[in-house]
């Protein structure tokens, strides 16, 4: 009996070892990405993550906290969503206009310290640790000087994200 428990046991499991896997490697080698899809509940809790991500690295540097701010965070979602109409990461919107246009726009009194972006189909942690490994991008979330901060995403029906964030003081 204890030989047929322990036979029927390893024929179970050489089944399931057959069946089939979902690769995380591609045909190419590199690695399938995996889309990262926007609930509602994340847009909720997302510009909070980042605020707090973003100011535990301020603190490690030495740097005041920063404050989520509406203004920045609609000149942000305009950016955002023009990046994705022109299909690339950019600085400046379809109609020439640059950060600082935007934060007058939005009728932000203070003054831009930087504007960061991505397009990516990471989250906002994964985001934000890509611009913590460039020099340029780090910089500006690190700037002692910001005391705001705007962040909004446009999510693709394919599921890439352009991700912008405004600092400024």
């Amino acid at each position: 009996m204890l030989r047929r428990n322990v036979m029927m046991g390893l024929g179970m499991a050489l089944v399931a070892a057959c069946a089939p896997r979902q690769s995380t490697v591609g045909a190419d080698g590199l690695p399938v990405q995996r889309i990262y899809r926007i609930t509602d509940r994340d847009a909720q809790e997302i510009p909070y993550r980042m605020l707090d991500g973003v100011n535990t690295l301020r603190q490690a540097a030495g740097a005041v906290p920063v404050a989520l701010n509406a203004q920045l965070n609609a000149a942000a979602a305009t950016h955002s969503r023009d990046m994705a109409i022109q299909n690339r990461p950019w600085h400046f919107g379809s109609d020439g206009s640059s950060p600082v246009d935007r934060l007058t726009r939005v009728g932000y009194p203070g003054k831009l310290v930087g504007e960061v972006i991505s397009e990516s189909y990471e989250t906002e942690l994964e985001t934000l640790a890509a611009w913590m490994e460039d020099p340029q991008t780090r910089s500006v979330i690190l700037d002692p000087t910001a005391t705001q901060l705007g962040l909004a995403w446009f999510q693709e029906d394919s599921g890439k994200l352009w991700w912008t964030m405004v600092l400024a003081r």
